[in-house]
């Protein structure tokens, strides 16, 4: 089969999204299909060797959900994309968030392949949808088949264009982040590692581990914070220095290879976002790790963790409750042992070749229709 994974995001910049279209072209490859990545990039440099990426447009950044996205809207590359689909002819064009305003309303409307797509996001309230429904609309109407990550994507989806949506939640490289990788070794040194695996955004909730995180250092002397992710940290920076709070580790963006090592260097995991998460692919990169987790109980981190099994869930801009957790978890080691184990055990159903699988089956029901 010939696919076409479409971003709407600048593939050489890390996030959710990606990961899952990487991954899934992993796997399909696997299978015996072709398979090419249509994507904005800022740096094709930094685009993996493992996979065919046709690079489109220049990216510039956007506000949106708390975070900042980095979209094309280069509508020079009409041409270029009509090109493209004629030459490959595609069976199937998967597009990744086909609402969002980049790359995806560039290739749908020129599209005669059947086109499936994957919702990600997760709001309360869109003002873009409810502001563009009518545009929207009409690139919704191409669409054969849907796909939502969660029951929390699929309800926000469903509020604005209702339809029929089926759940293929995110996968994960289960073998990647398993026990057999080498920790960092200069961050084994006695002390509990507490791991943060984000970029720095306001809603991954970074500023309140840290205030949560001055507590615990109170009552755990011997501890350590450990902060994986890019972003800009000179805030955060101003305020440990102000308040002179000790071993916190900034490492910032860390390689494909060397991530699966911070997992493996911390005893507990923690991501206390504010909101508006659909997923959380992280979390599943800590179970796989064997590692227990500390996370906000948000609708997307419940819907993928079990509260006391794989890990804690506590109330979202909560400091005082967030640092109670972590001296409990990190002051017992048997309940972090056995949520690791727990863990483990659950994300073994859920890595990306049976995504993939999944997924696969899907395209081969509408190409059927078709016939």
């Amino acid at each position: 089969m010939n696919i076409a994974l479409v971003s709407p995001y600048d593939y050489a910049y890390p996030g959710g999204v990606n990961t899952h279209i990487s991954n899934l072209a992993i796997s399909m490859a696997k299978m015996g299909n072709q398979v090419k990545v249509l994507a904005p990039c800022s740096n094709k440099k930094a685009l993996p060797c493992s996979q065919e990426v046709i690079a489109l447009g220049r990216t510039f950044p956007y506000p949106s959900n708390g975070s900042v996205a980095r979209i094309t809207i280069s509508w020079w590359l009409i041409p270029k994309v009509k090109s493209i689909l004629e030459e490959e002819r595609f069976d199937i064009i998967h597009f990744h968030e086909p609402l969002f305003p980049s790359l995806p309303w560039m290739v749908l409307p020129l599209s005669h392949s059947v086109n499936m797509a994957t919702f990600h996001a997760y709001y309360k309230y869109s003002f873009g949808y409810w502001l563009m429904k009518p545009l929207c609309r009409r690139f919704y109407n191409k669409l054969d088949g849907k796909i939502a990550v969660s029951e929390p994507a699929k309800r926000f989806v469903s509020r604005y264009f209702p339809g029929n949506y089926r759940i293929i939640p995110h996968g994960v490289d289960v073998e990647r982040f398993s026990s057999e990788v080498l920790p960092i070794e200069e961050l084994c040194d006695g002390k509990l590692n507490i791991l943060f695996v984000s970029r720095l955004d306001e809603r991954k909730g970074l500023r309140y581990l840290l205030k949560a995180y001055r507590r615990v250092k109170e009552q755990i002397p011997e501890s350590r914070l450990i902060v994986v992710g890019p972003g800009s940290r000179s805030r955060y920076e101003r305020w440990i220095q102000a308040v002179k709070l000790k071993d916190v580790v900034f490492v910032g963006y860390v390689s494909h290879d060397d991530l699966p090592r911070y997992y493996r260097t911390a005893d507990v995991f923690c991501i206390p976002a504010v909101g508006r998460e659909s997923f959380g692919i992280v979390l599943l990169e800590a179970m796989s790790a064997g590692k227990p987790i500390v996370a906000s109980n948000i609708d997307g981190y419940a819907n993928v963790l079990t509260d006391g099994v794989e890990g804690l869930l506590v109330p979202p801009k909560d400091e005082n409750t967030l640092a109670e957790t972590l001296v409990a978890l990190l002051k017992d080691k048997a309940r972090r042992e056995q949520m690791g184990r727990n863990g483990r055990s659950k994300v073994e159903g859920q890595t990306w070749d049976i995504v993939a699988r999944q997924t696969m089956d899907y395209y081969l029901e509408l190409l059927g229709r078709g016939n």
